[in-house]
């Protein structure tokens, strides 16, 4: 219904009422009939209160409201209009009607008034509100929420609003003893974790809710592995409270639980606003911005209004995606290889950028095992160029973005990244730039990772493949990997290393049968899952330091810096002449004993574990 239809049926249905109780103050004040010398008073008092009433709900704005969600402050708001309007009315007809209104009258008729405005306007709220409303039917899917604190009555609301036609509850559940047996908005406390089965069983319940936003990693998983013992066909968790005001949940408040729920700790959390005050009104280059890393981290550049964002790439339409995304924003596309040092040259010296974050690398290594010789090309000669250009014109910053897979590398891939980051310590050493380097474990959704290849697998049925049962590695999101290369550009002095401490490493085989069961099925006999044998290049278990390196503390608590190993200047220029030279023509056997000058623990994997 339009607005202005709306508000002209809550006015003449106002109208009425306030008639009604005119009328009915009147009729309990004499109860046997109005007497004949207050018939002129009470047509006054009709008119009068009528026109007086409703200007006042107008001016109260009763008529701007949507009742459905009314709450406290619309409850004042009807007092205050009741009131200011009842008190104007009375006066005039005080003074204007032939003869005085009764007290009782006036009392009785501003009672009334409220009551059946009141009354009007919150029916739909406490219908809304009241389950014995409810239209409950056999195929309606009952919901088991758990948390009976904010969230969960948060959870309920959105239910409520939907007029469960989504699902009903059957109640909470509750870790707090207290609650138990208790009633939130009357529905019942059921239990606590512990009895989440029995409660499942009992009741019948389709779909389970996790409303506990405050609650630790290790709690949620822990919590998700009692919900995943029952036959629940849907397992769903509402995000915190601040994430739905601040923009990152749009749609709906209560969404699917995600691996990320599951890695076993709480999310990394960084004060952008405190850290990025060196990015403000600056020049800042991103290479590899069309990447998983590099476009998210472009997108929280520029929330901190640079002057100017380069958005480096290799591959056109990537580039072209996040410069589509970022259009309003000062952003420029400029497609290069970071392998032409003269290109490179000439990108820094058009730009002049004051702070560069180096995420271009070529990264995934049974393909770079394949092709070993690319893998040093672009990310020796490559970060080399860079660090060159970025010293030469005067980068006041420069980050580059490495891996666990550089500390102890079994891969060329990993040692490659191991050299660019010796490289960029080289330079620090000599240079006015700050170099530092960001090193971190694998990225969930990131391309070519570990969540995407799964679902896809899961999406064609099966079956999931995974290397190793006893495969463990280092997880952490997309954001937090920003926020992370963000952080160290604000705190680098220059030659760290800045480590991530990211909790307990997580099995792969136990990431491959949480997101089997969250899609609905059962590891093993709706999806098989076979393990593969480790592929060239890959380990069994990642590191975050060499033994030479230690670490020390930062002001943020979940960030490390390792100390600077001995750089060998003349090797590296050896290392880089030797790819200068020979590039494509490199063989495997070369590529080795170039590295082991460098790293001579490197000791390549390449055959696969059957």
């Amino acid at each position: 219904m339009s607005h202005p239809k709306r508000t002209f049926l809550f006015m003449l249905l106002d109208a009425l009422l306030i008639n009604l109780a005119l009328f009915g103050s009147f009729y309990l004040r004499f109860e046997e009939g109005l007497p004949a010398e207050y018939f002129s008073t009470y047509k006054v008092a009709a008119i009068v209160s009528t026109i007086v009433l409703l200007l006042a709900f107008h001016i109260f704005g009763l008529y701007r409201s949507i009742w459905r969600y009314a709450s406290v402050g619309e409850l004042l708001s009807i007092v205050y209009a009741v009131m200011v309007g009842a008190a104007v009315a009375i006066s005039i007809v005080y003074f204007i009607s032939p003869k005085r209104l009764p007290h009782s009258v006036s009392a009785l008729f501003l009672l009334l008034v409220f009551f059946f405005i009141a009354g009007l306007r919150f029916s739909q709220r406490v219908r809304q509100e009241n389950s014995i409303f409810s239209v409950r039917n056999k195929d309606q899917r009952k919901v088991l929420i758990i948390g009976a604190g904010d969230a969960g009555v948060l959870a309920l609301r959105e239910l409520k609003k939907r007029d469960f036609h989504e699902g009903m509850p059957v109640g909470f559940a509750d870790d707090s003893r207290n609650k138990i047996n208790l009633h939130v908005q009357g529905f019942p406390v059921l239990g606590s974790r512990e009895d989440i089965p029995e409660i499942v069983e009992r009741y019948q319940v389709d779909e389970i809710i996790i409303a506990i936003p405050s609650a630790s990693g290790d709690a949620i998983r822990e919590i998700v592995e009692i919900c995943k013992e029952t036959k629940v066909s849907s397992l769903k968790i509402l995000p915190g409270v601040h994430d739905i005001l601040s923009g990152k949940i749009t749609v709906s408040a209560i969404r699917e639980v995600q691996v990320e729920d599951l890695l076993g700790r709480d999310p990394v959390s960084v004060d952008l606003e405190e850290v990025a005050g060196y990015l403000k009104n600056q020049t800042i280059l991103v290479t590899g911005a069309g990447g998983s890393i590099g476009s998210e981290l472009c997108r929280q550049i520029v929330q901190f209004s640079p002057s100017r964002l380069i958005l480096a790439g290799h591959g056109e339409n990537s580039i072209f995606d996040i410069e589509q995304e970022l259009k309003e924003y000062p952003v420029s596309a400029e497609i290069f290889d970071i392998k032409d040092r003269e290109k490179v040259r000439l990108i820094f010296e058009k730009y002049q950028p004051s702070v560069v974050f180096h995420a271009a690398a070529h990264k995934h290594v049974p393909l770079m095992e394949g092709n070993p010789e690319e893998a040093l090309k672009n990310n020796i000669l490559g970060t080399h160029n860079l660090a060159s250009a970025a010293e030469q014109t005067g980068v006041k910053t420069f980050v580059l973005i490495s891996t666990d897979k550089a500390v102890n590398p079994t891969s060329v891939m990993g040692a490659s990244k191991r050299i660019a980051e010796m490289i960029i310590q080289d330079f620090d050493r000599k240079s006015k730039t700050k170099f530092a380097a960001v090193r971190f474990g694998n990225v969930l959704g990131s391309r070519g990772s570990v969540i995407p290849t799964f679902k896809k697998q899961i999406s064609a049925g099966g079956p999931v493949t995974v290397t190793d049962p006893d495969m463990t590695r280092y997880f952490m999101t997309i954001p937090e990997a920003s926020q992370l290369v963000v952080q160290a550009g604000a705190m680098a002095a220059g030659g760290e290393i800045f480590i991530l401490d990211m909790g307990k490493p997580v099995k792969i085989i136990d990431l491959a049968k949480d997101l089997i069961r969250l899609s609905g099925f059962e590891p093993d006999k709706d999806i098989k899952i076979e393990f593969t044998g480790i592929r060239p290049g890959e380990k069994l278990y990642e590191e975050l330091l060499t033994s030479e390196e230690g670490t020390s503390a930062t002001k943020h608590k979940r960030i490390f810096v390792a100390r600077p190993n001995h750089i060998q200047s003349e090797l590296i220029a050896r290392i880089l002449e030797t790819i200068r030279e020979r590039g494509s023509y490199l063989k495997k056997e070369e590529i080795e004993t170039a590295i082991r000058r460098l790293i001579p623990a490197f000791r390549p994997r390449t055959t696969p574990t059957p």
